[in-house]
């Protein structure tokens, strides 16, 4: 029988007969996903608790984003698990003697605050729909089962006066104020779980919680600008068969406005999150300690393309240009946003593959070959093929709840 590892792990020099890179493409995807989770909240809130009127038009966007990601956020981890079934204990029996566990509480937590805040936003229009089915005497299959689930959805308060809505957005701020560094605590929890692992030379360092955050928030609201912008150009297409729909002019204009205002933003935790990064490489190499030889040899040597051409070459360098050159172009910005998304995956990929590169010997080193076509259900999940599935769902998650918390619409 395989040992768990054998079928992607090619060894060099010295290794123990026990050591194979275990954590694989899920455990890439597992923190990348939740950065997303984090950064995208963070953006939504950047309006409404910090009242940047600019942002408007993408905080709802990225509300409801961060609402389809957030179920994905376990996937890889449940994709990975040998006994997938027991991963639901973490939720059933939360506690906080280790940080898997403590897992169930942030992530319930979470969970509830960006639920409730988009209830609240999205309360007047759940009453409207609700009462516009309501008023129609006859109902098709599909309009009855709209109105059942919007008059669940509005839970009895049908109160759209202008002092209930004053109600509700009161109600937002401090649930998106609450929410923020539960958010933070969401991802940075992912990176204290790398960063406390004492056996590991690459991964031990307090800086690993901050790093994660900052990198988090970063490919949230890349991806946020990324799906926004690709979510406009088809309502452009739509807009002259819709007449409903503002014209086109209008959405390139509104477009533009949001795409520059957020890549603004999206520029200042860029230049946080490298700081941070290259401050801990220069920490440890002046430092030194007795494992900077082998951290070396991985850093400079076997993985020099992957950190320094892909992640803050084609990753950081590039993006920071593109943005920084003025007059910002629609083309521009996905290119610059879909690179920043590219070098965050390959910082993750780095630190989880990176940091199983070298044995516990300091004398031999592991590759980790990326299972292309699968051969067993195993090599499914740790390769590509589950690496894709993990990486579509919130799409189509957030296509579903489109449908419910229309993104667009004017909601107070």
């Amino acid at each position: 029988m395989m040992v768990h590892g054998e079928a992607w792990t090619l060894k060099e020099f010295f290794t123990y007969p026990n050591e194979y890179i275990y954590w694989t493409i899920q455990i890439v995807m597992y923190p990348f996903m939740t950065g997303l989770v984090a950064g995208a909240f963070v953006l939504s809130s950047l309006y409404h608790v910090f009242g940047v009127k600019q942002l408007k038009g993408i905080a709802r966007f990225s509300l409801v984003f961060s609402f389809a990601l957030l179920p994905v956020a376990m996937l890889p981890l449940m994709l990975h698990l040998q006994q997938p079934l027991r991963g639901i204990e973490v939720m059933l029996t939360p506690h906080f003697t280790s940080a898997i566990a403590a897992f169930g509480i942030v992530f319930t937590t979470y969970g509830m605050i960006v639920a409730s805040e988009l209830w609240f936003v999205y309360r007047k229009h759940f009453v409207e729909t609700a009462l516009a089915l309501k008023a129609k005497e006859r109902r098709g299959a599909g309009e009855q089962f709209a109105c059942l689930l919007f008059s669940a959805l509005t839970m009895g308060a049908y109160d759209v006066s202008h002092e209930a809505l004053e109600a509700d957005e009161r109600a937002v701020k401090k649930l998106a104020a609450a929410g923020i560094p539960v958010a933070c605590f969401l991802h940075g929890y992912a990176g204290f779980i790398f960063g406390s692992v004492k056996a590991n030379a690459l991964w031990m360092t307090p800086l690993m919680p901050v790093i994660f955050i900052c990198s988090a928030v970063v490919s949230g609201i890349a991806l946020c600008i990324l799906t926004y912008i690709v979510t406009m150009e088809i309502r452009k297409a739509l807009a002259a068969r819709r007449p409903e729909l503002p014209s086109k002019e209008e959405l390139k204009s509104a477009e533009s406005q949001v795409v520059v205002m957020t890549s603004r933003y999206l520029l200042m935790f860029m230049v946080a999150a490298i700081t941070l990064e290259l401050l801990d490489l220069v920490f440890r190499g002046y430092t030194a300690v007795k494992s900077w030889d082998i951290l070396r040899s991985v850093i400079y040597e076997r993985d020099f393309v992957n950190i320094f051409v892909v992640q803050y070459g084609l990753g950081n360098l590039v993006p920071l240009v593109l943005f920084l050159v003025p007059g910002l172009t629609i083309r521009r910005a996905i290119l610059g946003t879909a690179l920043v998304l590219l070098g965050v995956f390959m910082m993750r990929w780095n630190v989880v593959i990176g940091g199983q590169a070298f044995s516990s010997s300091f004398s031999g080193f592991m590759h980790y070959t990326l299972p292309i076509w699968p051969d067993s259900m195993e090599t499914f999940k740790e390769g590509l093929g589950g690496a894709l599935l993990v990486a579509v769902v919130p799409f189509c998650l957030f296509w579903i709840l489109n449908k419910v918390m229309p993104v667009f619409k004017e909601t107070h």
